[in-house]
């Protein structure tokens, strides 16, 4: 590692970056979800779990592409396998499967499932 991006400083530096970002950006693209379930009348026990699941995706996909800029798409993978050694600390919202585009796709999915539901709950009730 003779890289200055490749340090455990840098690295920790951008962790703490990704984590503080990362409410931000969930509530940012959370809420038109929140907001289209609320039009549709999506009880709350399914809008609000849907939205975080919504959002999760894009939050992940920003991050993903912040440590991008920061050492470089060769160095990615240094940098996850560095978060490896603190699962339980740095690296719990940067599992290696989160970073993968078919789970990523699957949460979207999933949010998208979950709207439909909600509104066939609605209907149901009316």
């Amino acid at each position: 590692m003779g890289s200055i991006e490749l340090t455990e400083k840098n690295y920790l530096r951008i962790c703490f970056i990704n984590w503080a970002l990362s409410v931000p950006i969930l509530l940012i693209f959370a809420w038109p979800y929140f907001f289209i379930c609320e039009f549709f009348m999506v009880p709350k026990i399914i809008s609000l779990p849907g939205s975080i699941i919504f959002a999760l995706p894009f939050m992940l996909t920003l991050l993903h592409g912040h440590v991008t800029m920061a050492v470089g798409a060769a160095h990615r993978e240094h940098y996850y396998e560095w978060l490896q050694q603190y699962t339980f600390t740095y690296g719990l919202l940067f599992h290696p499967i989160i970073v993968k585009t078919r789970f990523r796709l699957s949460l979207f999915t999933l949010s998208i499932l979950l709207i439909i539901v909600g509104m066939l709950l609605s209907i149901s009730f009316i």
